[in-house]
């Protein structure tokens, strides 16, 4: 389909301001996430804390001539711009998105409910692709944003369609069913995730069923569905099928059996009996392969082929992971699927990661049957080329084939092979060295095999760090704040454990404010690794000064001799107006200026123009104990005493900030001009209010090297601790105090989570291993993986346990176990 700006204004009722008339083929909605600028049609959405509108004049100076505006938005005058102005910005997004969707007459399966609607669709591209060109939701695009997004993808070459959708509250789902507007409807698991923004389970189920208002079909696990079928079918026009084990189900689910690493179903329908084995044992991958099964059958796919691509599944990895790689490479590994959408949302991360550094994609060929080669390997030429991509690695025959429509756009380096086995052969791992290398592969390229070949060797006790987690628990604080108040993330000691590098890119490219480390190498290191907001030092000395002049750094003045000392440096080196933080001490003790220390500082402060006053803050004692409530006012109390005092003296305002992660929602009224977000961006907060709304964000794992029987009566471990009081299974767990797993957990103290269970430790925690008792723990395995800290054991948890705070926990984690990065 061809759309012109003309075209568009027609489509979504918009007032029209200036007669050039531009060619669109891509949506966007991220100022940052420009890469076709002129055939770009930029909505200007305005969001909690920021508004698309503020972004025009940049997003108007790197390209993009077209916008989509709020009526009531003063234009700039901007000689080549058109902006259709419209009512409601979101609106007119969601009615483009259902205009297109209209122009194609294909199957469209729309996938909702509360668990499981990314897997299913993920599979089901799997089972389905041979015979259709699919077109798919990337990732979880399943928001009212994502929705549109997705459906923009269509065109005259697709054959079928699969989209999830998603909602967190009522009148959500009638816009996303005019968008999507389904032949096919798939209802998964309805559980308890996502209750927050319904009254109740029915109210929940009501809203997401109105996907199917008039759909052909709906396929549905029969207990999901707690009212008539035919009273449904009846309100929503359309026709459900359901499975289960009752003779009254279309699909009968006759017998499940769980073996040690598999599972056979037998499934009647409509006369044909099904005899599965699918490489599966949890709950839900047996639901959800069986709702993929019986859309196979609906679509009147053999009984022979079902049987035989349901072995070959494989679980759907669906988060992109960031592990480091050899040669001080990184490696970001998004190999479960590729295809053109998707591969352009990993090269925006890409890009994101590295920075200045150099990238190398490699990536196999597109699964799409129907879909004209010369032209898709063209634009993957431009896409690649666009990005500014260094080097490019394809596998496949269709990549190696097309290589030469490929280079005809990209200028960069390419290789080609014809497998993954002969990259491996031909490629040595030395060629990758300071680098990001993103893997972008279709499952059944075994781009696995590409991303062990090239992670760092390290033990397999990990640390996986959520990065989408991350961006959430800062949103739920941002809800918390006044529009003009800002955001200063505290990324030091690691980033609590962490990884400071890789959550500071993430940070910024989310555009917090400010960046706050303890110690001035810990800036130097974010500043090498690209990251150019501004950076607090928060424990400054004299060594430091050089770096911290060199990189940019802005030092925290806590007292006159640091003062004497800085300002001496600088009057050195000839530099005036240096950007510096001053701290007040208002009861913590620890640093800062005191009241009685004032009066020296504001004489100083006047006659010395070597510093620029960026900041004054202070640090609350108590803020998440209603017990200090007083106290804390009375910290506030002195600090706009001093505040007011330091501005009076030097003549010009200053950005103002006390508030803590718990100060941020028990003490809004201190929110000042900027807040200091730490503990709680990671996941934790004291209060119970807003530790509900935040996501695990750091996960410890490590695996089992070992079980072994022990008989009542033994010992387990140094000093024979450990006393056996039972015949008993204990495990050896890949972890030891050298890890930062505290001998304080030992000899009952602690538990980890396996299999589902938590199991207690026997005995001392070695330095590199721990014991745990597995008796009760069903069908264990060596190399099972076993949680220490995480969403079934949280870190809150572990501290209790350990007699600290969860602080403690998080930055003693060692710097031997590997960080892996997750985004989903």
């Amino acid at each position: 389909m061809k759309y012109t700006t003309n075209d568009i204004a027609d489509i979504i009722q918009a007032d029209k301001i200036d007669r050039n008339d531009y060619a669109i083929e891509h949506l966007l909605i991220d100022s940052r996430k420009i890469v076709f600028p002129i055939t770009s049609l930029f909505f200007a959405l305005p969001g909690p804390r920021r508004d698309g509108h503020e972004f025009i004049q940049e997003v108007y100076e790197r390209g993009v001539r077209s916008f989509v505006v709020n009526v009531t938005f003063k234009h700039p005058q901007l000689s080549e711009a058109v902006f259709l102005k419209v009512t409601n910005v979101l609106d007119a997004l969601q009615t483009l998105a259902a205009h297109h969707r209209k122009q194609f007459n294909i199957p469209v399966i729309g996938i909702t409910g509360s668990n499981g609607k990314t897997i299913v669709k993920e599979w089901l591209y799997q089972l389905l692709y041979p015979e259709y060109n699919i077109v798919r939701s990337p990732r979880s695009y399943n928001s009212q944003i994502g929705v549109p997004l997705s459906i923009w993808q269509m065109n005259e070459s697709h054959t079928l369609a699969i989209f999830e959708a998603g909602v967190s509250t009522s009148a959500e789902m009638e816009k996303l069913a005019n968008i999507i507007q389904p032949t096919i409807g798939i209802l998964t698991n309805i559980g308890e995730a996502h209750n927050e923004g319904f009254l109740d389970y029915a109210h929940k189920f009501t809203e997401k069923l109105k996907l199917f208002y008039n759909c052909e079909t709906v396929i549905a696990r029969r207990k999901d569905i707690h009212v008539s079928k035919e009273v449904l079918q009846e309100q929503l026009h359309t026709k459900f099928l359901t499975w289960g084990s009752a003779a009254e189900n279309e699909f009968i689910i006759e017998e499940i059996q769980k073996h040690h690493n598999r599972s056979t179903l037998k499934i009647s329908y409509s006369g044909k009996q099904l005899n599965l084995t699918i490489p599966f044992v949890d709950d839900a991958s047996i639901e959800n392969m069986i709702t993929c099964c019986c859309t196979m059958l609906l679509l009147n796919y053999d009984i022979d082929v079902i049987s035989s691509r349901v072995q070959q599944m494989q679980p759907v990895e669906m988060r992109l992971q960031q592990k480091k790689g050899v040669n001080n490479s990184y490696i970001i590994n998004d190999s479960y699927s590729n295809d053109p959408y998707s591969l352009s949302i990993a090269l925006d991360y890409l890009k994101q990661q590295a920075g200045k550094n150099k990238t190398t994609v490699i990536l196999s060929d597109f699964l799409q049957s129907a879909e004209n080669k010369v032209q898709l390997y063209e634009a993957l030429g431009r896409e690649l080329q666009q990005r500014k991509i260094n080097r490019v690695i394809g596998i496949g025959n269709d990549v190696f084939i097309n290589k030469k429509n490929i280079a005809g756009n990209y200028k960069g380096k390419l290789i080609c092979f014809s497998s993954t086995d002969e990259f491996l052969d031909n490629f040595n791992a030395h060629q990758f060295k300071d680098e990001y290398i993103l893997l972008k592969g279709a499952r059944i390229f075994e781009f696995e095999k590409i991303s062990h070949w090239l992670e760092q060797k390290v033990h397999q006790t990990v640390l996986e760090v959520n990065l989408t987690a991350l961006i959430h628990n800062l949103k739920v604080y941002q809800k918390q704040l006044k529009p003009s108040t800002k955001v200063m993330a505290m990324v030091k000691a690691f980033s609590y454990g962490s990884g400071t590098a890789e959550v500071a890119r993430v940070l910024q490219f989310h555009k917090v404010d400010y960046l706050a480390v303890a110690y001035t190498d810990e800036g130097v290191e974010l500043r090498k690794a690209g990251i150019s907001l501004p950076i607090m030092v928060m424990n400054p000395d004299d060594v430091g000064f050089d770096a911290i002049v060199a990189y940019n750094l802005e030092p925290e003045i806590y007292g006159m001799h640091i003062y004497h000392s800085f300002t001496n440096y600088l009057s050195q080196q000839g530099l005036q107006q240096f950007p510096v933080h001053i701290k007040i001490d208002t009861g913590m003790h620890r640093l800062g200026f005191e009241s009685k220390d004032l009066d020296e500082l504001c004489t100083n402060l006047r006659s010395n123009k070597t510093l620029a006053v960026r900041s004054v803050f202070s640090h609350l004692v108590g803020s998440e104990a209603p017990e200090h409530d007083d106290f804390t006012k009375h910290q506030a109390q002195l600090f706009d005493e001093a505040c007011k005092k330091i501005e009076s003296s030097i003549g010009y305002s200053f950005i103002k900030h006390v508030a803590n992660s718990s100060g941020i929602n028990r003490h809004p009224n201190l929110q000042y001009d900027m807040v200091r977000l730490g503990i709680g961006l990671y996941g934790v907060d004291s209060s119970a209010e807003m530790q509900d709304q935040l996501q695990t964000v750091a996960t410890l794992r490590s695996t089992i090297s070992q079980i072994r029987s022990v008989a009542a009566g033994e010992t387990v471990g140094y000093n024979r601790k450990g006393i056996v009081d039972r015949d008993s299974l204990i495990a050896t767990v890949r972890i030891g105090y050298a890890d930062g797993f505290t001998r304080h957990l030992g000899n009952d103290k602690g538990k980890v989570w396996v299999n589902g269970s938590t199991a207690s430790i026997i005995g001392n925690v070695c330095m590199d291993m721990t014991m745990i008792d597995v008796t009760d723990v069903p069908a264990l395995s060596v190399g099972d993986e076993v949680e220490i800290f995480g969403r079934n054991i949280p870190v809150q948890q572990v501290a209790e346990w350990s007699g600290t705070i969860p602080y403690e926990i998080l930055t003693n984690v060692s710097q031997r176990v590997k960080r892996v990065y997750v985004e989903e």
